[in-house]
């Protein structure tokens, strides 16, 4: 069931976030049945990074709305109701990543180590100061972003991929656009008494962070992936360098909308991108399996 939520941004000073923005909680399940092992063409190497991002997302996600809820006293109604709606968005995705997860263990790959290492790394912000994880969260929605409209302007990205996994990508990547701007609104509630230069420079900062410590750890999951697919050495960094950088290319793709974060005053909805989601909707079939 489709339950959409609009919000009502006049009253609302948060940023241009788009004043009739509509958030639909799409309640879709993908990949109860089977998948082939190499889901992505045939071809390891977009499988192992797809693989190793969906990995971290059932821990990861709930990290997301952990961090944003923190942050919901005093929110005015419309940012509040963006929330309720974010995180029904996100438990949904967190559900249907645990399902395309399990096809992964079922083919041999060793997802739990990755989930493991996930839970470690969140077992250390444990402790910390709340607008820390919020700012985290906040940096990690525009990777999201960014990928998602990426995934569903450029149809290369899963032309030749299993359809069934395909079509839950893109569910995906059309709901991180519809609520990318939650995170940041929430950030500039929860900041509202700092400067705005302040707020610049932390949001600077832990997205430089945030990005060494992507990159590292998904391009040592993808490669742990490959040699699991009985891919090593050159062959395996190559391989994936080229996957990532030149064809498809979603590093090299995303690039602009990454630099564009460091932007004084960036907000995510300065882009406005909401026609990727009408491209999704208009070709999705929603012919999918009742809930187990």
């Amino acid at each position: 069931m489709n339950a959409p939520v609009t919000i009502d941004t006049d009253a609302m000073s948060k940023g241009p976030t788009p004043a009739d923005l509509t958030i639909t909680v799409r309640d879709e399940r993908f990949n109860r049945g089977t998948t082939p092992r190499r889901w992505w063409a045939g071809e390891p190497f977009g499988t192992a990074w797809h693989n190793a991002l969906s990995a971290t997302f059932p821990r990861g996600e709930a990290f997301f709305v952990e961090a944003v809820k923190a942050h919901r006293e005093g929110a005015d109604p419309q940012l509040a109701e963006e929330i309720r709606a974010f995180v029904k968005q996100e438990i949904n995705h967190t559900r249907e990543h645990i399902a395309f997860n399990r096809l992964a263990e079922d083919h041999g790959y060793d997802i739990k180590a990755i989930d493991l290492r996930v839970k470690e790394l969140l077992d250390l912000t444990k402790g910390r100061p709340a607008i820390a994880n919020l700012a985290v969260t906040m940096a990690l929605e525009h990777y999201t972003a960014m990928m998602a409209a990426e995934f569903l302007a450029n149809p290369e990205h899963f032309r030749d991929a299993d359809p069934e996994v395909r079509d839950m990508w893109r569910w995906h990547a059309a709901e991180e656009i519809e609520h990318k701007g939650v995170a940041f609104d929430t950030w500039n509630h929860a900041t509202r008494d700092w400067t705005d230069g302040k707020r610049w420079r932390v949001r600077s900062l832990v997205m430089l962070t945030v990005t060494a410590r992507f990159f590292k750890n998904r391009w040592a999951d993808s490669l742990e992936l490959l040699a699991q697919d009985g891919i090593t050495g050159w062959k395996a960094r190559w391989g994936l360098f080229k996957y990532l950088t030149v064809t498809p290319g979603v590093v090299r793709r995303i690039f602009p909308a990454w630099l564009a974060y460091f932007k004084p005053g960036f907000h995510p909805w300065d882009h406005d991108d909401r026609e990727l989601i009408k491209v999704y909707e208009g070709d999705f079939e929603a012919a999918l399996m009742p809930a187990e």
